[in-house]
C-alpha cells in the first residue's frame, strides 16, 4: 500500500493529532452544513453553461423548485459591467448603485432590500450552494439607471453601466425577462399550462379590497400638465377620458393578462359604467406593491417629459405595455396629446 504524500499526508497527521472532542465538533459542523444545504431551494432547470444571452452579454440563470426565476449573482454583476467585491464603504458595487438611485428618487426600498439579500439556492449539478437574484430585479435596475441617466443624475463612472442597461432593455423589453429565462433553461417545455392563471391569481383579488387612495396627486398633476389642461389641486374632477389613458399608461403595464382580467371582473351599473376603481381588485400581497412601484416609474417619466407624445415614447421604452390591444373610444382615436 502506497504511503500518502503531500496534502493527504498532512491531513492524516492533523486528524491523528485531534482530540475526540475536536473530532466531534468538526463532524457536527459538517453535518450542520449539509443540513443547511439540504434546506435550500433547489434549482430544477438551468446551469452555468446554459446562460441567458442578450447580445454579447451572458448571464447564468436558473428556475427554482418554487418556480422562482433566478439570475446568478456574479452573472448579473458582469451583465451590468460590474465586478464582484466590496467598495471602500464595505458594500458591493450593486448595493452602492441601488442606494445611490434610491437617494436620488429613482429606486425604492424594495429594490435595495432585494439586492442586499440575494437568494441562496442549490445549483442543479453538484448540489453546491449558489447566490442569485429574482430575474425581474434586472428589469427594475435597468429602468432606474436609464431614467437617472436621462435626468443627468448618474456619475461619470456609471456611464458604462447605463450603456449595458440600454443593451439589456433593448434585448428583453418586448419579450419579457421571464420568457427569456424559460427559453434559456428549457423550462418552457415543463412550464404548467396554467402559468398565466397563476400570475392572474397573484395579481387579481377574488373580492373587492377596501378603498384606499392609490394614485397620488402628483400623478394627476402631471397628467393635466402633459395634456395641456389647468390643474386644480382642490378638485377631484377628472375628464372622463382620463380613465382610458390610465388603463393605457398603468394597468396595461402591470403584468401579462392582468388588465384584461381586471376589466372582466369589474362591476358595472345599468349604464355600463364601472362602480369601483380597478385597483380595488388588486391583491394586497402582489398587485398593490407592483402598482406602487409602477406609479413611481410612470410619475418619474412624466416629470422628465414636456408633452404627452414625448412622455408616451419614453414610457413605452422604460415600461413597455404587454401585448394587449387597447380599444380607445372614438374621441381618442386621433388623439394629438392635447386636452380634449
Amino acid at each position: 500500500m502506497r504511503e500518502p504524500t503531500g496534502k493527504a499526508r498532512g491531513g492524516l497527521a492533523r486528524a491523528a493529532s485531534l482530540t475526540p472532542e475536536q473530532r466531534r465538533a468538526i463532524a457536527k459542523k459538517g453535518a450542520d452544513a449539509r443540513k443547511e444545504l439540504a434546506s435550500l431551494p433547489k434549482a430544477t432547470h438551468g446551469s452555468a453553461d446554459r446562460p441567458l444571452k442578450i447580445g454579447d452579454i451572458e448571464i447564468p440563470c436558473y428556475v427554482l423548485e418554487d418556480d422562482t426565476r433566478v439570475l446568478s449573482q456574479r452573472g448579473l454583476l458582469s451583465g451590468l459591467g460590474m465586478v464582484k467585491g466590496s467598495t471602500r464603504s464595505g458594500d458591493d458595487q450593486l448595493t452602492v448603485l441601488a442606494n445611490g438611485l434610491r437617494r436620488k428618487g429613482f429606486a425604492n426600498n424594495e429594490i435595495v432590500e432585494v439586492i442586499k439579500n440575494p437568494i441562496r439556492f442549490r445549483a442543479p449539478h453538484g448540489g453546491r450552494a449558489a447566490y442569485g437574484y429574482p430575474a425581474t430585479i434586472l428589469v427594475d435596475i435597468c429602468e432606474a439607471v436609464l431614467v437617472a441617466r436621462k435626468a443627468g443624475k448618474l456619475l461619470p463612472r456609471q456611464s458604462n453601466i447605463a450603456d449595458q442597461c440600454e443593451v439589456l432593455v433593448r434585448g428583453f423589453a418586448r419579450v419579457g425577462i421571464i420568457a427569456l429565462v424559460d427559453e434559456a433553461t428549457g423550462y418552457q417545455k415543463d412550464r404548467a399550462r396554467d402559468a398565466l392563471a397563476k400570475i392572474l391569481e397573484a395579481f387579481v383579488a377574488k373580492e373587492l379590497q377596501p378603498w384606499v387612495k392609490k394614485f397620488p396627486a402628483e400623478f394627476y398633476e402631471e397628467m393635466f400638465r402633459l395634456r395641456g389642461l389647468p390643474f386644480n389641486p382642490d378638485s377631484v374632477k377628472r375628464p372622463p377620458y382620463f380613465g382610458h389613458l390610465t388603463n393605457d399608461i398603468v394597468y396595461r403595464r402591470l403584468a401579462p393578462g392582468v388588465w384584461k382580467e381586471l376589466k372582466a371582473r369589474s362591476r358595472k351599473n345599468s349604464e355600463g359604467r364601472p362602480t369601483h376603481q380597478l385597483h380595488r381588485l388588486l391583491t394586497p400581497e402582489v398587485g398593490d406593491p407592483r402598482l406602487r412601484d409602477l406609479l413611481m416609474k410612470v410619475i418619474t417619466v412624466m416629470q422628465l417629459s414636456d408633452k404627452w407624445g414625448d412622455f408616451k415614447s419614453k414610457l413605452d421604452r422604460v415600461v413597455p405595455a404587454y401585448d394587449e390591444t387597447l380599444k380607445l373610444p372614438f374621441e381618442l382615436e386621433n388623439d394629438t396629446g392635447e386636452g380634449l
